[in-house]
């Protein structure tokens, strides 16, 4: 009964058919496999000259390096992965089904890597806002300062006047302070100078201007002022004021510094130091 039974439930003629249709399903597969072959190849002829053609553009557009580089990444990736994803539909694949994986495991790897995703978020932000580029001086809201040196998708590192390196990141950057020391041509210099009470402050003023105009670095056309800050303890605190090109800012305002102490010297103007008088009873 089990042999009978067996013998009617597979039909002879099945079999046949399906090996009967077997060669015209292969060449069909072949073929389909070829053409998907030929079009990935096609692809990625056209995202190479999508990219080269991007490029120029932001180029011409004198969009930063380190921009152009995360801009061309980035379209990248999602060119290859939209080619991949037709290649795969042509091929019988559920697309649908494929992208619900994709979302389900972004949203699980987005809640482990949050810190990683802040970063890149604000490295987005700095390569396309551009408060600060290669080469400027900046201080950030903890304190760390120094020269811009690259300025990357997660991280900007700064060397220190020190030439100490410092690596920042970028969602920290991005959601502070920035201070960017470089950003103008001009950088104003604030010296405070103090004189004893008993001393011109005319007379004073007057030397230290002398000291401002016969100092080639100092920019002329811009304000040059010597006024009177506060009323110390033991000394009037003057203010000296001028302005100076950001490249010659700390040679100026050393050269300044010292070249007014020798001026006040030679004027016989006292600058005060605090004093301690220390009195011995005897008794």
């Amino acid at each position: 009964m089990g042999a009978e039974a067996l013998e009617k439930e597979v039909n002879p003629g099945v079999i046949e058919n399906f090996l009967h249709q077997l060669p015209e399903q292969i060449f069909h597969l072949g073929l389909r496999v070829v053409l998907a072959a030929l079009a990935f190849l096609i692809g990625i002829q056209l995202i190479g000259l999508m990219r080269r053609i991007l490029k120029k553009t932001l180029d011409k557009s004198h969009v930063d390096d380190g921009a152009v580089r995360f801009i061309d990444s980035f379209v990248k990736f999602g060119l290859y992965f939209v080619l991949i994803l037709m290649i795969a539909s042509s091929l019988g694949v559920d697309a649908a089904s494929i992208l619900a994986i994709l979302g389900s495991a972004s949203v699980a790897v987005g809640l482990a890597i949050q810190g990683s995703l802040s970063n890149f978020a604000g490295g987005i932000l700095l390569l396309v806002l551009k408060p600060f580029v290669k080469g400027d001086y900046i201080k950030d809201g903890l304190g760390n300062e120094g020269t811009v040196d690259a300025v990357d998708i997660f991280y900007t590192q700064i060397i220190t006047p020190e030439n100490k390196v410092i690596v920042l990141p970028n969602g920290t950057l991005a959601n502070g302070t920035i201070t960017n020391y470089t950003k103008c041509s001009e950088r104003r210099i604030d010296i405070p100078v103090g004189i004893a009470y008993e001393e011109d402050i005319k007379k004073a003023r007057q030397v230290i201007e002398n000291v401002l105009t016969q100092t080639p670095s100092v920019i002329k056309e811009q304000e040059i002022r010597v006024f009177v800050n506060s009323l110390g303890e033991s000394s009037v605190n003057l203010n000296v004021r001028c302005w100076t090109l950001q490249a010659d800012f700390w040679t100026t305002k050393w050269e300044l510094t010292e070249q007014i102490k020798y001026a006040l010297d030679e004027a016989d103007i006292r600058i005060p130091y605090p004093q301690m008088d220390v009195h011995v009873d005897k008794g």
